[in-house]
């Protein structure tokens, strides 16, 4: 059960490719802003039941680093006390990421799932091309991103620019390794969530086998078809049952959410 908010929240998780371009060099923020903050809401299904299993929280602040200006976005996942019992789940992720280029200076994650500890600190040398964590140093590629990082930046993609099956390419490092990963766009619809009715931007990362989700492209994604992209909605089955995040609050967008049609 490790890697449950990892898993579930983030979205782009492990795939093993080794042909990963560079779509995600050179975009510049369009998206989000300073005090943003989205909630999202966790809910595991099992016969047609659905129970709210946790919420996560995603911040952005602006901070100094080394005297520079970052973006610092902070990611809080938590079981609920009642789900505590069957799996606990504290999960802190943090990156430091650069206002300009959208690279990651620092990430750390810090999260307890299930019995399950890790506390780790990378420092991203785009110089370099390195990654400087606990575990030692390790050579990374260009326009490398972190799990949270490549969140915030796939959210100014430019998704007229695909047509459905498309793949959207990049790497990711995470646990001393680089990940080739990418999203498969597979177009525009509208969705009912937990909060409304929005029109929506879908597509599927590819999920490795793990202990909870099943390999292949089994998770779906949506997120608001306007100029926030902020996530609406994750699906995914797991080894029992399944999964589905909703967000359910949002404040300091950099834009109104005009794909909000309807209000629950």
């Amino acid at each position: 059960m490790r890697r449950f908010f990892l898993a579930v929240i983030c979205t782009l998780l492990l795939s093993k490719r080794l042909d990963a371009g560079s779509e995600f060099c050179g975009l510049r923020n369009i998206a989000f802003q300073n005090g943003e903050s989205i909630t999202m809401k966790v809910f595991y299904t099992l016969a047609g039941m659905y129970i709210g299993a946790g919420e996560a929280n995603f911040l952005v602040s602006l901070k100094k680093l080394d005297n520079k200006t970052v973006y610092h976005v902070i990611g809080d996942g938590k079981t609920y006390s009642f789900y505590d019992s069957f799996f606990k789940v504290r999960d802190r992720y943090e990156s430091f990421i650069d206002t300009a280029s959208l690279q990651p200076y620092r990430f750390i994650r810090n999260v307890y799932e299930g019995g399950y500890t890790k506390y780790q600190t990378v420092n991203f040398n785009h110089a370099t091309n390195q990654a400087h964590t606990n575990d030692g140093v390790f050579n990374v590629p260009n326009c490398v991103q972190d799990v949270v990082s490549s969140m915030y930046y796939a959210r100014n993609i430019d998704f007229n620019r695909y047509k459905p099956g498309d793949k959207i390419y990049f790497n990711m490092f995470l646990d001393n390794e680089t990940y080739n990963l990418y999203i498969r766009y597979l177009g525009k619809e509208t969705i009912k969530t937990k909060y409304g009715k929005f029109r929506a931007i879908k597509f599927k990362p590819l999920l490795v086998k793990g202990t909870i989700f099943e390999g292949g492209e089994k998770m779906v994604v949506w997120v608001s078809d306007d100029a926030n992209k902020i996530p609406l909605r994750v699906e995914s089955p797991i080894s029992v049952g399944s999964v589905k995040v909703d967000m359910m609050s949002y404040r300091n967008l950099r834009y109104p959410l005009t794909s909000l049609v309807d209000v629950r």
